[in-house]
């Protein structure tokens, strides 16, 4: 089948929020995790999955290049580049520069910037993004260990990660319908980069009739999830009726190394109900390495569901990263997860809860996934999924960590158990 539509995702738990929002319009969708070697056995939407969020940005817009290239060379006509709803970015980037990079490679002179993701509590007005009623630089985002984020208006932290101008279509301008104008007359100034408001699923709709034939968008999730109904009225993508989705059986197993404050409070609703848990702290890791969380693992019943998790306040996450460093103490805990991951597998386990990006591309890579088919949505932009794992059957969720409910591990579990 030929490929219409191709995003292009900078962390894998944030393919996967893109993959449950477009499969709700009934059409198939695939899910590579990396760039594949050859295009056949395609979907009418594929998402690349690259763990480049905070990679260094040449790393980053290089992979991204070649995985726009597969996407065409599988026949897509549309793109998108597809980043966190809280903008996870520094000031080199590596949002601009990959957007920068896709633009020259489709030869397209503009593109638009929408984190938006109202289902998930996050709006953008007047340019600046908010996470619920607080602003993006007073929300725990502040503190993210790789990405703190400091300021709130987008057009600021673009602007030092482009090269060309950057500029505003507001919410009056969404409410008039004025959006196509407004983009031609920013594109008649030379503005190529345009951050646009929404704060409703309404205006996401507004956005995507507008611009649905712009070769690029850029955006969160919830951007694209109206584009493959807007193509279907139009004649441009057929209806489908999805996938089937199966429940391997085997033990369970939840990895959590995000430390955001939503899946601290995940973590602990889980510790709470006395559930057996083994914590992974970055300093006995650089000490005595991982081997005591696989051996608290292997003596683990086969009826439980054990919590391996990194999780910690943000205090605690700095001063880890004051004595170990920010790229080590990181490291030390994803090789861990790999390792857990892996361990697990082999011992019969085939449900993984995985909690972060950098966790589950961690965990993805230890369990060699390439290819993800897409189930039913656990919360918002967070679905089952999946996937071949050395001969087995598995299946997986990787949620972002700012996305479900304090309940979020009990309730996914307890969606494979009904």
């Amino acid at each position: 089948m030929t490929t219409f539509f191709g995003a292009i995702a900078d962390d894998f738990t944030g393919a996967t929020d893109l993959a449950a929002l477009l499969a709700r319009s009934g059409v198939p969708v695939s899910l590579r995790l990396g760039v594949p070697k050859t295009a056949d056995d395609t979907a009418q939407i594929e998402i690349i999955a690259l763990k480049c969020r905070t990679a260094p940005k040449g790393e980053a817009v290089a992979q991204c290049r070649a995985a726009l290239a597969w996407l065409r060379a599988a026949g897509a006509q549309r793109f998108f580049w597809k980043y966190c709803s809280t903008f996870d970015s520094t000031a080199q980037g590596n949002i601009g520069p990959v957007a920068e990079a896709l633009m020259a490679d489709l030869a397209t002179d503009q593109t638009i910037y929408c984190p938006a993701f109202p289902e998930n509590g996050r709006s953008v007005f007047m340019g600046n993004l908010f996470v619920g009623e607080q602003p993006l630089a007073e929300s725990p985002m502040k503190d993210h260990p790789l990405t703190p984020m400091r300021d709130s208006n987008l057009l600021r932290l673009l602007a030092p990660q482009v090269t060309g101008p950057v500029g505003l279509a507001n919410r009056l301008t969404l409410a008039k319908g004025a959006l196509n104008a407004r983009l031609a007359e920013l594109a008649a100034q030379g503005v190529a980069h345009v951050v646009v408001d929404a704060v409703c699923n309404d205006d996401l709709w507004a956005i995507a009739e507008a611009c649905q034939s712009m070769p690029l968008l850029t955006g969160g999730s919830a951007l694209a999830a109206p584009l493959p109904v807007v193509w279907q009225r139009q004649g441009l993508m057929p209806k489908g009726a999805g996938t089937n989705f199966f429940v391997p059986a085997g033990p369970s197993i939840i990895l959590s190394g995000s430390c955001s404050a939503m899946t601290n409070a995940q973590v602990a609703d889980y510790l709470a109900a006395g559930h057996p848990a083994f914590r992974l702290d970055p300093s006995d890791l650089a000490a005595q390495g991982h081997g005591a969380a696989l051996d608290w693992l292997a003596s683990q019943p086969r009826h439980a569901t054990p919590l391996v998790y990194a999780t910690a306040a943000p205090a605690q996450v700095k001063a880890a990263q004051g004595r170990l460093g920010i790229e080590q103490a990181g490291h030390l805990v994803e090789t861990a997860m790999a390792a857990c991951a892996a361990a697990a597998r082999d011992h019969g386990t085939r449900r993984f809860v995985i909690a972060g990006g950098e966790t589950s591309g961690a965990v993805a890579n230890a369990l060699c996934i390439t290819r993800l088919q897409i189930g039913p949505e656990i919360a918002p932009g967070v679905p089952w999924c999946t996937a071949q794992s050395a001969g087995h059957d598995i299946a997986i969720t990787m949620k972002s960590g700012n996305f479900g409910r304090e309940g979020f591990f009990a309730e996914a579990l307890g969606m494979l158990k009904r």
